[in-house]
């Protein structure tokens, strides 16, 4: 991770003073004298849900593809629920500083939301680091929260691949406030072992970047691995967006494994990490977490690996392909390339974390008839069942987490991420 000098950290910190500041003075005005009450009850007519993603570095893409998806659920029901407008305001956790998602920029997002007395609810955040930042002030304003994409374990359930204290350190009301769309690390790692041992893979070497979404998933292969009787040839934490990584990748090679797992995002330098790894193992597979699932990743053109690389590369992806998706998907995916182009990965968690969330306001005010009260939505959120939604039919659980149980399999073909299998995990 990149660390400021104390001097540029001052004046970090005074920027971070002033923004919030600015927010505050923002929210004084907003709402139409709209005050909240103990039980989160919205005053007025106006409903605001917040979306907090980085819409800077490599994972702009990824964050803004979520936020499309989530204008385009909005616009499907024209902005409003019965008597209520919804207003959608998007909030970027990401800072030029740490060129992707900020802890404390994660922070302001949140409070931001939990300032507003029109919030009534928020979706986000795309990294689960950041989920791990912003849920527990949201918990305690109870405000219910739905993220696209964060898919650590730790965030809604404990295991061995978790850490001590979660999930209860998240959530300080001891009340549930956030749930998921996509399927947590778990089932990605047993897609991960079952796509790795039908390919041969006899020991696989993990490598990830340190961050919670990249350590998460490697620590739940790890346990699947072990539990399927696939071998690890080692475990590393590799540094970010170093110059090189040619010393590490001789050090792995030097044990000799068949496969290698990368578990990072793009913000990490794992391309170049798999250009050099691919160099050092010339007859070792390749392969890398959803958090890679994306163009900056694959595409040369936008600072991906190599296009001779690519064929030794499979992803691991919660997206599934249009044939596996019900015909409500094929609707979603025409209506989002007529609006704003191709569809990433991300895009289509955007979309039904908006939709899920939109649902839940719906049943909780009756169509928008009766009053808009946060743990009421909160309470929908968590009594969601059998819901038929373009990622197909699921519910949510006590925890949070989806019933959606189905990894998507990709490798690459120029540039551009190619759909092979579903895997049921």
């Amino acid at each position: 991770m990149r660390r400021a000098t104390e001097s540029k950290g001052a004046v970090s910190f005074a920027r971070l003073a002033v923004t919030v500041l600015a927010a505050l003075a923002a929210l004084s005005g907003c709402g139409g004298g709209a005050k909240d009450t103990p039980d989160g009850r919205i005053r007025g007519n106006t409903l605001t849900i917040y979306a907090s993603v980085p819409l800077r570095g490599l994972s702009r893409v990824s964050g803004t593809a979520a936020v499309s998806g989530a204008r385009l659920a909005l616009a499907e029901v024209g902005g409003r629920i019965g008597e209520y407008r919804v207003a959608l305001k998007v909030l970027d956790d990401a800072t030029v500083a740490k060129g992707g998602w900020d802890p404390g920029q994660t922070t302001i997002n949140a409070r931001v939301a939990v300032l507003d007395p029109t919030t009534i609810a928020y979706l986000g955040e795309l990294n689960s680091g950041a989920s791990a930042v912003s849920i527990p002030p949201l918990n305690r304003a109870g405000i219910p929260q739905v993220s696209p994409t964060s898919s650590a374990v730790g965030l809604t359930t404990s295991g061995p691949s978790t850490s001590p204290g979660e999930p209860q350190k998240y959530y300080p009301t001891g009340v549930r406030t956030f749930a998921r769309v996509v399927p947590n690390d778990t089932i990605q790692a047993n897609a991960q072992v079952r796509v790795q041992r039908s390919m041969g893979c006899q020991s696989t070497y993990v490598l990830d970047d340190g961050e919670v979404d990249g350590a998460d998933a490697a620590r739940s292969f790890a346990v699947a691995a072990q539990r399927a009787g696939l071998r690890l040839a080692g475990t590393q934490t590799f540094p970010r967006n170093a110059t090189s990584y040619t010393a590490l990748a001789s050090g792995v090679a030097q044990t000799h494994p068949g496969c290698v797992l990368i578990s990072a995002d793009t913000e990490s330098g794992a391309a170049l990490l798999t250009a050099q790894l691919a160099a050092a193992m010339p007859a070792a597979r390749l392969f890398g977490t959803a958090g890679l699932a994306e163009s900056t990743y694959t595409d040369p053109a936008r600072g991906g690996i190599p296009l001779a690389v690519a064929p030794r590369v499979v992803l691991t992806a919660p997206a599934l392909s249009l044939s596996q998706y019900p015909a409500s998907a094929r609707a979603f995916t025409a209506a989002y390339q007529r609006r704003f182009g191709p569809v990433e990965p991300d895009s289509i968690f955007g979309y039904e974390a908006m939709s899920l969330l939109l649902n839940a306001i719906g049943r909780a005010t009756d169509g928008g008839t009766e009053p808009a009260v946060r743990s009421a939505v909160r309470a929908a959120l968590f009594a969601t069942r059998d819901r038929r939604s373009v990622l197909g039919t699921y519910s949510i659980d006590p925890n949070g987490d989806t019933t959606l149980r189905r990894y998507g399999v990709y490798g690459i073909v120029a540039g551009r991420l190619t759909f092979w299998q579903a895997i049921a995990a």
